[in-house]
């Protein structure tokens, strides 16, 4: 106690010392951890390191507990204090309060750190980004693109080339498709000329690439981004290799970095399953889920960043989407009620995949012929989004439904009114033009007018083939052999068929095998192939065994009662099922 009282700064490094060691643990001592910080009250300490220690112990509980309360106390008492504390004290509150879905009262915090910030360069950037961020999630892009130019321009102002281009990039995130081109060449000019730090380098290449890709993605352009994708993964490898400990930059300003390396891989790896699901590349997309699944675990462990989530619920979209094509529906079905667990822990979470859970269902819905629960979910999912192309991808989806019910005339044409690929297509999205082609063509084939069906279909593997739309390709194939074998030209229908089937088995997209081996059975008895005919009815009954397995699995699924869910957060228990409730016999 005597060496305490005339040494005050020891007692204080040593519970630092011992609070960062539990912090950092194999696995983390959080208790231990908050034990020492909250050990450094009872020395009275002097109010600059009172201020850091509530900011601490405010930084711990919010990333590695679920005391948000407790975290908000300390935050809050910080906020008062010293200006290299009150800063990040800020920053960190409304990130709680975002979590808590009170961004109301995150955004007058923002402003008056703002306000009170312009001489300290790296905060006042970092605190305009964010709240740019929080207009962008109450969809108020205006006014996050007006917060993103004032960064930039301050950046210009201070000299920082680095977070100026940091600020473009966002800019970038809120442009519409069409008016990106400018901004993404100014941008790829500062990247390229750009001179300093190396791992800030190769971190602003990684974020403008990030964007690039995923523009192209949403524009549905598969074939022509590949280019920036193979940049963008070999960006990943060589900022890996990279040190952290380099020379820290000059400029506070560009002390600014928008995303940990760490967190760059997993966003990589994100942005690669994007693509390879809408290649229709499932097997790539399932081993690069796998990869940034793991790598999720391992920095959950450390950090309880909300990113980190919100990748993991983008990563499971995704993959259930490939489950649903590759006959895995019980899989996928436990996948979606894994989504549900994770929005029901946060409500911001909730608040911005909502639509995409319902679009799942839907789809889901579909895969085990529960019409009208397709319909429920799609209409549920309309109801919560606003983003214009998944919009457009729930439609396309809600009009196969009505489609295949046959009875539903009025509300499909008006649907079909609003997606047409021929004129005032709402989106700018090639993949789903294209998907509108194909959902013509199924409807003037179920219609019987089969030249007209003929038209869209072979619009839909022109646009297709363009873009290497591999799924879109199978699936236009098959029903083009469909409508030739129904028109009596085999040989023509063969030749449809045929390229239809290995393409499906390469995606593998078990629905399109199963309808292609029962077109192939037909054929070539037509043909009087016996052999080839006697194989290809082999081929659709192992097609059908697996599916109806897997059908009767994901409908005995406890799950299986999410596809009654429309309204509200989403269920967090779940009743078992007495057995399938939807009709078998449609399936096969």
């Amino acid at each position: 106690i005597a060496r305490t009282a005339q040494a005050p700064e020891s007692w204080y490094l040593a519970l630092l010392g011992f609070a960062e060691h539990f912090r950092t643990s194999s696995p983390p001592k959080i208790r231990l951890c908050v034990h020492c910080l909250q050990a450094v009250f009872q020395f009275k300490p002097p109010q600059r390191v009172e201020a850091r220690t509530h900011l601490q112990l405010g930084s711990v509980l919010y990333h590695h507990t679920k005391n948000s309360e407790l975290a908000r106390s300390h935050l809050e008492k910080a906020i008062p204090q010293f200006e290299d504390v009150k800063f990040e004290a800020a920053s960190l509150l409304s990130e709680l309060y975002c979590q808590q879905n009170l961004v109301d009262s995150a955004k007058p915090l923002l402003r008056k750190a703002i306000q009170i910030s312009q001489q300290t360069p790296y905060w006042h950037c970092r605190l305009l980004f964010q709240l740019a961020q929080l207009h962008t999630l109450e969809k108020d892009l205006v006014s996050a693109c007006d917060l993103l130019g004032v960064g930039a321009e301050y950046a210009r102002v201070v000299g920082s080339e680095y977070t100026r281009c940091c600020n473009l990039d966002l800019l970038l995130m809120e442009r519409k498709l069409g008016e990106v081109h400018p901004l993404l060449t100014l941008c790829g000019t500062i990247v390229e000329n750009w001179q300093g730090n190396p791992i800030q380098k190769e971190s602003l290449r990684v974020f403008f690439l990030v964007l690039q890709v995923t523009h192209y993605l949403d524009a549905g352009q598969v074939k022509s981004v590949k280019p920036c994708l193979k940049q963008l993964q070999q960006c990943i490898q060589t900022i890996s290799t990279l040190h952290d400990d380099e020379i820290l930059p000059s400029n506070p300003a560009d002390l600014f970095h928008w995303l940990p390396k760490e967190h760059m891989c997993v966003l990589v790896y994100l942005v690669t399953v994007m693509h390879s699901m809408q290649a229709g590349y499932l097997e790539k997309a399932q081993k690069y889920t796998d990869k940034a699944l793991m790598q999720l675990e391992k920095l959950k462990m450390l950090d309880s960043s909300p990113i980190l989530s919100t990748f993991q619920v983008i990563l499971l979209e995704h993959i259930i989407m490939c489950r649903l094509v590759t006959g895995h529906k019980a899989t996928a079905l436990q996948e979606i009620s894994q989504v549900c667990q994770l929005c029901q822990q946060s409500p911001r979470l909730f608040t911005n995949h909502a639509a995409q859970l319902h679009t799942l269902l839907g789809l889901y819905c579909i895969s085990v012929n529960c019409m009208d629960n397709a319909e429920a979910q799609f209409t549920a999912a309309l109801r919560l989004t606003t983003h214009q192309e998944l919009w457009a991808f729930i439609v396309t989806n809600l009009a196969s439904v009505y489609i295949r019910e046959g009875n539903r005339h009025q509300e499909l044409y008006s649907l079909l009114e609003r997606i047409n690929p021929d004129h005032n297509f709402p989106v700018s999205s090639h993949c789903l033009r294209a998907a509108a082609f194909y959902i013509r063509g199924l409807l003037s084939f179920f219609q019987g007018r089969y030249n007209e069906a003929k038209r869209f279909l072979r619009e839909t593997l022109k646009m297709s083939n363009a873009e290497d739309l591999n799924r879109l390709t199978a699936c236009s194939l098959v029903l083009l052999g469909h409508i030739f074998y129904v028109l009596g030209n085999h040989r023509e229908s063969n030749n449809m068929v045929v390229p239809a089937m290995q393409l499906a088995s390469k995606i593998p997209d078990m629905s399109v095998q199963l309808w292609s081996s029962a077109l192939l059975k037909d054929l070539n008895k037509a043909l009087g192939n016996t052999i080839d005919a006697h194989e290809a009815a082999q081929m659709h009954q192992n097609f059908s065994q697996q599916l109806l397995q897997d059908h009767i699995a994901a409908c005995s699924l406890p799950e299986h009662n999410l596809i009654s869910w429309t309204d509200g957060p989403p269920p967090g228990q779940f009743q078992a099922q007495n057995g399938p409730t939807s009709s078998l016999a449609s399936l096969l």
